[in-house]
């Protein structure tokens, strides 16, 4: 489910106003663009589809090459924020037995940078190696996601919403002249609302 609304988009185009006959279109427009955000931010897939990345709050199980460089004892999680752990596998045998399981009252949680952090009074560690980690986790926005997160999908929203009748063309005719049209990419503005949502596992 799409967190932003077709009556919430409407506002960013008065040209519809109240209207609401192009409200299942606008809600395609609205899922392909959260997809696409989705995919900026660097989320994979939840467990329920193996193709679309969403915002939506979902359920992951993910394999983790392990902690932070800097710090062992942060992994970093490409999915922020988070609601809950399930289960933590530190296996770099990766056989995800019951022995390799971590005990999670021995990690503290920053739910908001998607961060588990291990307690510096206990022995609980992070292993190293490829697919080192296998973690079970709820993660993603509900449906009272931030402000500027919904205001950056509505941007975009809009923007490919007015330009659906110049895609694939660079200029059109205008009583004679030629104007020049702006870039169908991720606007600037967009952007940069994005990035504060984005994890250490993409390149800023």
């Amino acid at each position: 489910m799409a967190l932003v609304s077709a009556s919430v988009l409407r506002e960013y185009l008065p040209e519809i106003g109240s209207s609401t006959g192009a409200d299942s279109e606008l809600t395609s427009l609205i899922e392909r663009v959260e997809t696409s955000i989705a995919r900026y931010l660097g989320f994979p897939p939840p467990i329920t589809t193996t193709e679309n990345p969403t915002l939506d709050q979902s359920t992951y199980t993910l394999y983790l090459d392990g902690p932070m460089y800097t710090d062992r004892s942060v992994l970093q999680l490409p999915v922020k924020p988070i609601a809950s752990i399930t289960s933590i596998h530190s296996d770099p045998d990766r056989k995800y037995e019951s022995s390799s399981l971590l005990t999670l009252s021995n990690i503290d949680i920053d739910n908001v940078n998607g961060k588990l952090i291990i307690k510096p009074t206990t022995s609980t560690t992070f292993d190293r190696g490829f697919r080192a980690i296998k973690i079970t986790f709820v993660g993603g926005f509900t449906d009272s996601p931030p402000l500027d997160l919904i205001h950056a999908i509505c941007v975009w929203c809009s923007q490919l919403h007015r330009q659906k009748q110049t895609q694939g063309k660079d200029q059109i005719s205008v009583q004679g002249a030629s104007v020049r049209l702006s870039l169908k990419s991720m606007p600037r503005e967009v952007r940069e609302l994005l990035n504060r949502f984005r994890t250490s596992f993409m390149v800023l």
